[in-house]
């Protein structure tokens, strides 16, 4: 270590929180450094990578799938005629779909009605997920 480097730490040693936290400001602005914890922990500063830095962005699941996981021996009829009433299938088709669950009922379709359909299935008694 040189003796700059070492006068640098010695005055460092002395300075109070509120002190430091200034410094630490001014060299990120100064530098154009990022020394948040994340980043200090390696003993690292992160040099910026582009003047706007990316940012994860969490996209918002706007499409759902509703799922018959079970339907109870006794309440099928019940759920048939749910299961017809939200979608376009027959009798037939709709029986068969209860009958080999776990099942989509509604692919790709926005929350509020994903939700709608979930609870006019749980009234008639099918387990039901959202996907």
């Amino acid at each position: 270590m040189s003796l700059k480097t070492d006068e640098i730490i010695d005055r460092l040693k002395v300075i109070t929180l509120l002190e430091a936290s200034e410094l630490i400001k001014q060299i990120e602005e100064t530098f154009g450094v990022d020394a948040s914890v994340s980043n200090v922990s390696s003993g690292v500063l992160a040099l910026p990578t582009s003047s706007k830095t990316e940012e994860n962005v969490v996209e918002e699941k706007t499409e759902f799938d509703v799922v018959i996981q079970e339907v109870p021996t006794a309440k099928r009829i019940t759920v048939i005629k749910v299961v017809r009433s939200l979608t376009s299938l027959g009798l037939k088709e709709a029986k068969d779909l209860i009958e080999s669950v776990p099942k989509i009922v509604s692919e790709g379709i926005s929350k509020e009605k994903a939700e709608e359909a979930k609870k006019l299935l749980e009234e008639a008694g099918a387990v039901v997920t959202i996907q």
